[in-house]
């Protein structure tokens, strides 16, 4: 069972574009990587132009084959059409997301928030572990 989240970015304007992320969406792994490895608005904005993926950060293909190099795996890889989503402001994306949403801003970089309705933690932002 996966740990749904989304990951975005926050353009100019105000509005989110993000892509689905299936696996591992939380903090001390979904976090950890993002802020390894897509640290910045340019590689935030290219992460997500793929569209959904099962993981942002693996080396197994969909045939369970190991590729070559370490990177995302997207939808789109097995012929889905999947692409990001716009959402008009901040408040938008985080109502209609996942069990975590992280956002990358130009001042803040990655932020993280809880967004499963269950949890009474729900709409708090979440530290990304180190």
């Amino acid at each position: 069972m996966g740990t749904r989240a989304r990951i975005g970015i926050e353009l100019k304007d105000g509005s989110v574009l993000s892509a689905y992320h299936h696996w591992d969406g939380y903090p001390e792994w979904l976090g950890k990587h993002l802020v390894k490895h897509f640290n910045s608005k340019e590689a935030a904005a290219e992460l997500i132009d793929g569209g959904d993926m099962s993981s942002c950060w693996t080396n197994c293909g969909w045939q369970n084959e190991t590729r070559p190099e370490t990177g995302p795996m997207y939808y789109s890889e097995r012929g889905e059409e999947c692409p990001p989503r716009l959402d008009k402001d901040l408040g938008a994306y985080l109502l209609d997301s996942e069990e975590y949403t992280y956002v990358f801003t130009e001042l803040s970089g990655w932020l993280c928030y809880n967004t499963r309705e269950w949890d009474d933690a729900y709409m708090e932002g979440v530290e990304i572990p180190a």
